[in-house]
């Protein structure tokens, strides 16, 4: 079953609104062993949203729309939709109840605008939307689906899980496939994108690996590969020569981020964090708290910007700043021990550096940041150089001392945790 996806709105385009709608249907179209073909976002504009619509219903089964069913003059999603189907705006009282049901939840008055999103194309079927006002509608023709939901996060999200994708289960027979695509997903750090692809298609790579589909996913900081294949046994042979190959690169496995690694893995071995930033300036701490969850070892952070604040927030030794410099790895070290001391933590990371574009020194170019780490096995500190902008360099540290820390982590099996 191939699916298209259009995110319809001049906010997608002009870059005010980052389209998260469209990630969050491709997964559960994979999920369902469906296939995307295609996806695209379109400005509030008939001619450009019925070309759009025209040439995704060419090429797939089930086209998924969202955005353009607001009350205002520029949603104009589903006038366009009645003249691709060939129908006309009526009135529609169960929609209307909708409506009204949400404004008088909300506390507001209604008004004629509110009101028009009652009018819907008598061509489609309506779908309940017990989140929002805009009306979510299904089309069907020549044995094609369309859906047009809202473009709202919150309100599309709902619709698609509760309302499109079992009835869209129910059209197609059942519709999750006997052979649906199986993936397993790896973050390695310290290898290039181009240097895996040259490992892998090696001659003396195995067959299942070098014949088994590979998504390279680059990420700031790190590579994130995805394997797929839609045979369990040939995904976990390949699963294991790929561990076995690039296994020093890789710090974590599964679909997740750095952070979520991190939280997962100290949970997991009953260890708990902190942390001690100076360049990045609490992007680590914002990372690990942006995971639902990471309360359960996260103990808290001292952003030490100045050289007074490392001194004096977790005692970092003021000689060791004269002698070695602010940016050094001693300091990185007094930093993350001072830190998990003052936190009473079991694990914590620290960074001091260079963000730019200024702060050069002899022998300390921008870029250059000293990570320390502290784990129960005691401290460690390295000094790193990274390029790009400041908000670059500052995303790079951030996920080399995540990745530092997961691989300074002591071995445990699952029923040898260390408590703190």
């Amino acid at each position: 079953m191939r699916f298209s996806i259009i995110a319809i709105g001049d906010e997608l385009l002009l870059g005010n609104v980052v389209d998260t709608n469209t990630p969050f249907m491709a997964s559960l179209i994979d999920a369902n062993g469906w296939q995307l073909v295609h996806s695209c976002q379109v400005h509030d504009d008939p001619c450009d949203i019925l070309f759009a619509v025209r040439d995704a219903l060419n090429r797939s089964d089930v086209v998924l729309t969202t955005g353009g069913l607001g009350p205002t003059k520029d949603d104009i999603t589903k006038q366009v939709l009645c003249e691709c189907f060939g129908g006309k705006l009526v009135y529609d009282e169960s929609v209307a109840e909708n409506v009204r049901r949400i404004f008088a939840e909300r506390g507001l008055p209604m008004n004629r605008l509110t009101e028009s999103q009652a009018m819907v194309p008598d061509c489609c079927t309506v779908l309940p939307n017990l989140t929002g006002t805009a009306p979510v509608m299904w089309f069907e023709r020549d044995n094609k689906v369309l859906v047009s939901m809202p473009g709202v996060p919150r309100e599309m999200r709902y619709t698609f899980t509760d309302q499109v994708i079992p009835r869209l289960k129910k059209l197609i027979n059942g519709a999750v496939s006997e052979h649906p695509m199986l993936h397993s997903f790896y973050l390695l750090e310290g290898i290039s994108e181009s240097d895996l692809d040259t490992m892998l298609e090696s001659p003396s790579t195995p067959a299942p690996l070098r014949d088994i589909h590979v998504a390279y996913l680059p990420q700031t900081g790190y590579l994130k590969i995805r394997l797929d294949s839609d045979d369990a046994d040939v995904l976990a042979n390949a699963s294991a020569q790929f561990r076995e190959l690039a296994g020093q690169y890789i710090f974590a496995t599964g679909d997740v981020t750095p952070e979520r690694a991190v939280i997962d893995t100290l949970y997991d071995r009953r260890l708990t964090l902190s942390t001690a930033e100076s360049c990045t300036g609490g992007n680590i701490a914002h990372m690990i708290t942006s995971v639902p969850g990471s309360s359960a070892i996260y103990n808290g952070s001292v952003v030490s910007y100045s050289n007074d604040m490392k001194i004096n927030a977790i005692n970092v030794p003021a000689e060791d700043i004269a002698r070695y410099g602010a940016v050094s790895t001693q300091v990185a070290t007094a930093m993350a021990d001072g830190v998990a001391l003052l936190a009473d933590t079991t694990c914590s990371v620290s960074t001091t550096g260079i963000a730019g574009p200024g702060g050069a020194t002899p022998g300390k170019p921008v870029g250059t940041v000293c990570i320390g780490i502290h784990t129960p096995l005691g401290t460690a500190a390295s000094t790193h150089h990274f390029t790009g902008t400041r908000a670059e360099v500052i995303e790079r540290a951030s996920v080399r001392a995540l990745t530092l820390l997961l691989r300074a982590l002591p071995p445990t099996t699952p029923n040898q945790h260390i408590k703190h």
